[in-house]
């Protein structure tokens, strides 16, 4: 076996493959970056090689470098995990010319399938089912346009050389289609530096199951079932599940034979996962082969006891699978909820900032998470968004789903945008409960996920004042505790006034629409209790008897003779309440004091994000239409086009293409037509 390996990647994936590595004895090898100097993977390496500056062009993405740090450090073998150069078909020629194995599959592989319209021909040859589509040569923008006005709307345009969702776009209309045919080629080559593009009929009700597998350079191949990764925004995937639901055993049999027979056909080694969409008759069709550990990996692990990392490792020294196919089986159900730093309800756009508190659910057989972060790091604009791995386990779905709800409502992040109450709100929706999922998931059930009937908050907003008061309370008793005064009114929170209700008003906005609440407290005997009217201009106005306590992150209450709890998570004045229906966000408007700076207002329009600004397609002095392409920005590896609002003029440009942007600065200044 080997002794030492050098892992030319960075974050959870770095961390991952180390622990695998260490637990059979082998020594490991990180390369970071300026951002990733004080990083978890290179805190856990044995050793640790500079490979840069922070760009990932400028240090992951440079093969030659990566091979000295291997050579440098006496490491055998390189694991390129996923991204950067795990499908770089010279980097791994390069490798082997320096004797330096190369974790993964052999370079003809990676070739054949680097390119998604060579696949397919592959594939058709292997007879895998296809989706139908163009796959030329011929890259005349006119042919690929004719080729999906003859096939029919709506079309998914893909990149070639295409992988995580990049480069890809879903165009509806003829008239759309030249806009989305620029916008995927642009990102393409920004991402693999290749803009070939191919087209396939867009199938509006399938599921994405793929399946993994594995072969050896002893001619044995096996594959570790299926996963459904249906749920997804951007074409990136979401939440993951091992098994498949709705799967029976001969059509588990058909497209896991389907895959093998894939993977055969390119002289496959290694870890590989065959993806293919299941329409709603039962029938499958070829997508793509990722010749790589995807990183959806670990509920394979969960349902099946296997260690793939340590598949890939005894694999690649030459040794035969670890299992023969009878020897698998499929054992209880598993979840991957994907953390992200990134504002769910402003079109996923990532966040950056400093992980200021973390706190992950306790880890047991059940509960795993796969991170590459600690308190205190910065998720910065460098790299992916992607905080964390949330994985469970449990004997059946239903088991595994409430597993996966607690512990989501158990994560606690301060500091960074997440998107936790978004996959909150995902795992408990009825839908994808009963099992009612496509890959049009989140578009179809958006009001269900994101609570945008109002009706939905008349519980949440009184229980998310009654937090809020009974929080004020326990702090202010905490401060009394410890003051040389513990009766001064200055720790007193009851709003209390010579003559007057014990009322105090608070305004708390969801999803943007504030509404205002007046908290009055009562006494009857011994016991304190509330009466918590909301005045809410989209609300009936309604007053609710209110009684509760806060134990721990736990509220306890009752509303009008009604018991129920939520666990709270509250960040400044941001309040999210978690419930079995779903999580509700709240924040605590604050009254304005006179300190606001207006300084900063003004009339155009500014950057959703820290990025790099992609293209400018506009100048000073253009007129521009309503929903008209202004500039284009880039964070994290994800566009963000930034549209006029109305017909108007652009006065003024104060960026240039490459020019990094910090979030809410302006872009450009607008002048709308007056109407």
């Amino acid at each position: 076996m080997f002794t030492k390996i050098l892992i030319a990647n960075r974050g959870e994936i770095a961390c991952r493959v180390i622990k695998s590595a260490r637990k059979m004895g082998i020594a490991t090898v990180a390369v970071y970056s300026d951002a990733d100097a004080d990083s978890l993977h290179v805190t856990m390496a044995d050793e640790a090689i500079y490979l840069g500056p922070s760009p990932s062009r400028e240090s992951y993405l440079l093969g030659d470098k990566v091979i000295a740090a291997a050579k440098r450090t006496g490491a055998q073998a390189i694991h390129p995990g996923y991204g950067f150069l795990s499908e770089n078909a010279d980097f791994c020629r390069k490798c082997a010319a320096e004797n330096i194995v190369f974790i993964g599959p052999p370079v003809d592989a990676i070739e054949a399938m680097g390119s998604k319209s060579a696949a397919k021909t592959i594939m058709e040859k292997a007879r895998v089912p296809l989706v139908p589509g163009y796959h030329g040569e011929d890259q005349n923008p006119a042919i690929i346009k004719k080729a999906a006005d003859d096939m029919g709307y709506p079309v998914l345009l893909k990149a070639a050389a295409g992988g995580g969702g990049k480069g890809m776009r879903q165009v509806w209309s003829a008239e759309e289609f030249d806009e989305g045919l620029a916008a995927a080629k642009r990102e393409a080559m920004s991402s693999f530096n290749d803009d070939i593009m191919l087209v396939e009929k867009y199938l509006t009700q399938p599921r994405h199951v793929e399946i993994q597998v594995f072969c050896d350079n002893h001619d044995n191949a096996v594959y570790l079932f299926e996963r459904d990764c249906s749920v997804q925004r951007r074409h990136q995937k979401v939440i993951e599940e091992a098994p498949a639901f709705g799967m029976n055993e001969e059509l588990r049999q058909q497209m896991g034979e389907a895959a093998i027979k894939a993977a055969k056909a390119i002289g496959y080694q290694g870890a590989g996962t065959v993806e293919f969409l299941l329409d709603v008759d039962g029938s499958f069709y070829f997508m793509e082969m990722n010749t790589r550990l995807q990183v959806e990996h670990p509920v394979t692990e969960m349902i099946t006891g296997q260690d793939l990392v340590e598949w890939q490792l005894r694999v690649a020294f030459g040794e035969t699978l670890p299992k023969a196919q009878h020897e698998l089986a499929i054992k209880g159900h598993a979840f991957e909820a994907r953390i992200y730093a990134e504002d769910a309800n402003n079109d996923f756009l990532p966040a950056t900032g400093v992980l200021e508190y973390l706190k992950v659910p306790e880890q047991s057989e059940n509960v795993r998470v796969d991170t590459g972060v600690r308190q205190g790091d910065e998720v910065s604009v460098f790299y992916d968004p992607m905080i964390a791995k949330l994985i469970v386990w449990d004997e059946n779905r239903d088991k595994a789903l409430k597993r996966l709800t607690k512990a989501l409502s158990e994560y606690r992040i301060n500091g960074v945008t997440t998107n936790i109450d978004f996959l909150y709100n995902l795992a408990t929706c009825e839908p994808f409960v009963k099992e009612e999922i496509d890959t049009g998931f989140i578009e179809k059930h958006q009001n269900k996920i994101f609570h945008d009937n109002l009706q939905t908050v008349t519980e949440e907003l009184p229980m998310a004042a009654l937090a809020i008061v009974l929080k004020a309370q326990q702090e202010a008793s905490q401060k009394s505790e410890n003051s040389n005064d513990p009766h001064s009114p200055w720790f007193s929170t009851s709003a209390w006034r010579l003559n007057e209700a014990h009322v105090q008003h608070l305004v708390l906005a969801h999803n943007g629409i504030e509404h205002k609440l007046s908290v009055e407290q009562k006494r009857d005997e011994n016991r304190s209790y509330y009466h918590i009217t909301v005045e809410s201009d989209e609300l009936a106005t309604k007053t609710i008897d209110c009684q509760g306590e806060l134990t721990g992150d736990v509220l306890s209450c009752t509303l009008d003779g009604y018991r129920t709890k939520a666990t709270l998570c509250q960040n400044d004045n941001e309040l999210c309440l978690y419930r079995a229906k779903g999580a509700f966000r709240f924040n605590r408007i604050m009254p304005d004091l006179g300190n606001a700076d207006d300084s900063d207002a003004h009339g155009g329009l500014v950057a959703p994000m820290n990025g790099t600004m992609v293209s400018v397609l506009v100048n000073a002095g253009d007129s521009v239409e309503e929903n008209q392409a202004l500039v284009i920005m880039e964070a994290m590896k994800m566009e963000h086009t930034i549209r006029a609002p109305s017909k108007g003029v652009i006065n003024d440009v104060f960026f240039n293409e490459g020019d990094m942007v910090d979030g809410g600065a302006e872009l450009l200044a607008f002048i709308a037509e007056e109407s």
